[in-house]
This record gives structure tokens, sequence and C-alpha cells, in this order.
């Protein structure tokens, strides 16, 4: 193991990487240049890297390793000092009950275990849990009524953390039946005057409207369709007869449904825990830490480097070969 490692040496190697030099850092840490270099050469020789390289003048130029090594030492010391608030948080008594809420289109899997994981840490503090879309879910955050929320994107608010948790693939839900099912995947163009059941627009209007630009990027144009306000109403109406539908991959299918992908675009799903920047009771990055960890796709599909504030990400209509375009919201 790497119990040679501690904390100190993370703070003073990000610390020397970022003011350039080991004198600048020595000042801002309080602490002597000789006893800075001697624990960056340690830690170096310890884990058999080089992180820097030092000029004529002096000055600390990162290498690739040494560019990678800053967040990840930012990320290290995030964590500790969340442990220590959360500790602090529970001798103190401050954690009685936890209120965890989730959108009808995130996994229920995970917000399953998002809530267990809290039971497993505070086994004596109640979890009390409740549902409503993205937007509903926010105010009730902002509002100081729910402590965190498993919400799909997009969702921006200055006073909101959102933590991206996990990237699915959207695929094409039809019945078994259906001439296109009898495709192993189905072309962009399949989806026109088919792909007739949407997610009401009132519920997530900023989720419609980015799927309305990536429809429309992709050359499709859908001007009359049905909507619903749960999964199991769109799967409903599929089953029904009223169209095809875009999912979650991996959701649960009734037994007359079926899913194909799309070729030549991966247009996703993107699920996060969103939680107040100041008032959130301090288990919760904690739990948000562990759930990134194991929060896999529900296919083989790579997830997106992850976020930490805002969520405010860029998306776009891409080949398959290329990076997934976030879709960030239909289940």
């Amino acid at each position: 193991m790497n119990d040679w490692a501690e904390f100190r040496h993370f703070l003073y190697l990000v610390t020397i990487l970022e003011k350039g030099g080991f004198r600048p850092a020595a000042e801002s840490l309080h602490t002597s240049q000789p006893n800075l270099t001697v624990q960056a050469r340690q830690f170096q020789q310890y884990a058999s890297v080089n992180l820097y390289r030092k000029a004529k003048d002096g000055r600390i130029y990162p290498t690739e390793t040494g560019l990678a090594f800053i967040p990840l030492a930012r990320s290290v010391l995030e964590a500790r000092d969340e442990v220590i608030a959360a500790i602090i948080a529970i001798e103190r008594g401050e954690i009685d009950a936890i209120r965890l809420g989730s959108s009808p289109l995130a996994d229920h899997e995970l917000f399953r275990l998002l809530c267990s994981m809290h039971k497993e840490l505070m086994p004596g503090c109640s979890v009390r849990r409740s549902h409503g879309d993205t937007t509903q879910l926010a105010e009730a955050l902002l509002a100081g009524e729910l402590d965190a929320a498993l919400v799909t994107l997009p969702l921006k608010h200055t006073d909101l953390c959102v933590r991206d948790l996990r990237q699915d693939r959207l695929v094409v839900c039809m019945r078994r039946d259906s001439p296109l099912a009898e495709k192993a995947a189905v072309e962009v163009s399949d989806l026109q005057d088919n792909l007739t059941i949407l997610y009401h627009p009132n519920r997530h209007p900023e989720a419609h409207a980015r799927l309305m630009e990536l429809l429309h990027g992709a050359g499709l144009q859908i001007e009359e369709y049905s909507s619903a306000s749960h999964p199991t109403e769109m799967q409903a109406l599929v089953k029904d007869g009223y169209g095809v539908a875009l999912i979650r991959e991996g959701m649960p299918l009734d037994e007359v449904l079926t899913t194909r992908r799309i070729l030549g675009v991966d247009w996703t799903v993107d699920m996060a825990v969103a939680y107040h920047r100041e008032r959130h009771p301090k288990t919760i990055p904690i739990l948000v830490r562990k759930l990134r960890k194991i929060a896999q796709p529900t296919s083989a599909f790579p997830r997106k480097p992850p976020q930490s504030s805002t969520g405010n990400s860029e998306s776009g209509i891409r080949s398959a070969s290329q990076t997934p375009v976030q879709l960030q919201l239909l289940r």
C-alpha cells in the first residue's frame, strides 16, 4: 500500500505546481523552502513519478503527469475536508433525518442505492423519500424542503451543486411486432413520422428544448406528438400503438416492447445528484463521491469525465465514433 503518502504531500505539491516555484509555495503554506524540497523529492521518489521540471530561472513547470496530479490532489484534499465535516456534524447530532428526492426519469435503482448508502452510514437516521420532476426538485432544494435529489439534466442554478453521476445511451422503444423491430439498429431517418411520443414539455422545458434542437440537427421534424408525464405512460403509449419513444437504455420494459439503438448518433441521458451549495447535510458529499465510483452505465458505454459544479455542459450531434452527445433528460 501507499501508507507513506500523507495529506501534506498532496497539499505541498499541488501548491508548488500552482505557484510555479518553491519560494512562493513556502510563503503561501507558511513553511520553509527546504522542507518543501525534501517532501516533494520524497513523494516523487516513492511514487516513481516526475511531477515537474525546473527551468534555469528557477521556475517550476508541471510535466504531463504533474498537470494531471493537480486536480487529482485537489480531489484528495476535498475528500479529506468532506469526511472531517461529516464526522463533526454527526458528533454534534446535526443530522437526525435526511430528505432525498428523485426524478421519475432517473434510474430508480440508483435512487434506492443512494438511500441505502445513507442508511448504512447512519443507521439511526431516518430517510424520507419524495419524487418530482427536476424543476420541482430544484425548487424544493432551494427552499430547504429537500437535502439532495437524483435528477436528470440539464439543471442550472448558481446556488445548487450538481454532481454528474452517469451517462446512459438513449434508445428507441417500440413494439416487438413493429417493422422497425426487424432491424438490428435503426437509422435516424426511421424516426421521422414514427417518433410521436415525447415526455411532456412542461415537465422539464429545458430538456424538451434541447431534445427538439438535437432532433432538428439530425434532420428530423417533429410537429405532432403524444405526450406523457411519466416513463410508464410513455411505454403505455408505445404499447397502444401511438408510435415510438426515446428511453434510457436498460430500463425495465413491458413484455410486448423492445428497444433498438440509433445508428450514427450517441444521444445520452445524464443523471446527477443535486444539493444546495451552502445548506446541505455534511454526509451528502460523502455519499455522492461514493455513488460516483460505483454508478456504472447500464451498457458498455463510457461515462463522461465528472463535473463538480453546475452541470452546464455543452452538447451537439456527433457521429457514433466520437464523444457521445448529452441529451440530458429523456428516459
